[in-house]
């Protein structure tokens, strides 16, 4: 299988681990690119609910190599946690199956404490995050103060470098947010331990990508949340912190553009959003319910309800420019089932102006009403289907309408959970 990146196109929890989990198959290393535990990608495997949020979902395939990459940011205790409840439920992790690059960020009690200081100092205002402290974790990143996994394994750097950050947060903690200090002691050494736990695992990631790549090896690149979560091209603020579109995938493993071959984008076949931020496809109260119930619409990581909204050609139609993206996988068709007429947004009207494309300024974005396509429903039961030939005539109609209005081709279509309900196109 060619090097290929996968990432969501919408506002993420599209399915990508479903379908990551799906084409592991043909590849040899599969490389989580960004985010940290604030992601979460579910797939069911032989009758099993997995939800990981910081290893690569291809860790369930036994002979794979996953590699949690330099553009990740890892909460180790997270992390540790991950793997015992991975080898708990019978499925193999060492150091023979995942490696995690030594420049990637760890995630530290004071990145957490500020992360939910900040979104309770604001209020009304907040972005909506997980509390998780990834945010934090990449400021200190881009101010040149972060801790990777490299200074971990290194004492001397990492006392020195983790005594100068406990002062500053603690300074900041008492003057802006009158909060309690942390205490150095009780993080160091809690953090030698892990350490210790992970030294096994810590490997060159660009150059061990690069290496394989030259072998001939197959990568799979695997990212987290979704474009227009990106920090440079989402809805800001109501961001993530990291690059979640198909450039992010080369800044975060160190693999060069040139050596990559195609980008999958991930798309529900409606849309959804959790946390703040507009949303002009949002559903009325008694349809988001009925959609929400359907489609299981609850954060893996948060279990916050996901808002719902019909299928927003205009956000996606971007996503394909701003990734590149080559073939699109449709998941969750049958969640729309029951639905009599289905819609799709195709343009945005603002008073008289009418949108094709996003706009940046968030506040106009947010008074934005959408144009829509009405089409028929199916009306009938596509979670047994293994074929688009198997699809009722209008779910084919919707998706070869889908189809035009993105510019690209849909390759997977999904239509359950479980990993036989998928298909190629």
């Amino acid at each position: 299988m060619p090097n290929t990146v996968i990432v969501g196109a919408q506002w993420g929890d599209e399915g990508k681990g479903k379908i990551i989990d799906m084409l592991t198959e043909k590849v040899d290393i599969v490389v989580r690119f960004q985010g940290g535990n604030n992601a979460g990608h579910t797939v069911v495997a032989n009758g099993q609910e997995f939800i990981m949020h910081l290893i690569p979902s291809g860790i369930l395939h036994r002979g794979k190599y996953c590699v949690i990459g330099n553009g990740v940011v890892v909460d180790p205790a997270g992390l540790l946690q991950e793997i015992e409840m991975l080898r708990g439920r019978g499925v193999e992790v060492d150091e023979k199956n995942l490696g995690i690059s030594d420049q990637a960020h760890l995630i530290f009690p004071y990145h957490r404490m500020l992360d939910k200081l900040k979104e309770a100092k604001v209020g009304a205002g907040k972005i909506g995050t997980t509390g998780r402290g990834i945010g934090p974790c990449y400021t200190d990143k881009a101010a040149r103060v972060g801790i990777r996994l490299a200074d971990l394994l290194d004492d001397e750097v990492f006392q020195r470098k983790l005594a100068i950050n406990v002062e500053e947060k603690n300074i900041l903690f008492a003057r802006i947010y009158q909060a309690p200090a942390l205490k150095f002691d009780e993080i160091y050494g809690q953090y030698r331990e892990y350490g210790r736990l992970l030294a096994k695992h810590a490997i060159n990631g660009p150059i061990f990508l690069n290496k394989a790549v030259s072998a001939g090896k197959s990568v799979l690149f695997e990212g987290a949340q979704g474009t227009w979560l990106d920090i440079d091209h989402g809805t800001y603020p109501y961001v993530t912190s990291s690059s979640a579109t198909a450039g992010g995938a080369c800044v975060g493993t160190g693999v060069g553009p040139s050596r990559i071959d195609q980008v999958i984008g991930v798309v529900k076949a409606y849309t959804t959003r959790v946390g703040e931020g507009p949303f002009p496809t949002e559903f009325p109260p008694a349809l988001m319910e009925q959609i929400r119930t359907k489609g299981k619409e609850f954060g893996a990581t948060t279990a916050r309800p996901r808002r719902c909204g019909w299928f927003d050609a205009v956000l996606v139609r971007h996503s394909v420019i701003l990734n590149g993206i080559n073939e699109i996988a449709v998941t969750k068709l049958d969640v729309l089932d029951d639905s009599p007429r289905v819609k799709i947004c195709t343009a945005y009207r603002l008073g008289k102006t009418l949108y094709e494309t996003p706009p940046a300024n968030i506040d106009r974005w947010a008074q934005m009403e959408p144009v829509y396509e009405e089409h028929p429903g199916w009306l009938s039961d596509t979670s047994q289907a293994g074929s688009l030939e198997e699809l009722p005539t209008a779910a084919r109609r919707y998706l070869k309408r889908l189809e035009e209005l993105l510019g690209a081709r849909i390759s997977i279509v999904s239509v359950g959970s479980k990993r036989e309900q998928a298909f190629h196109v």
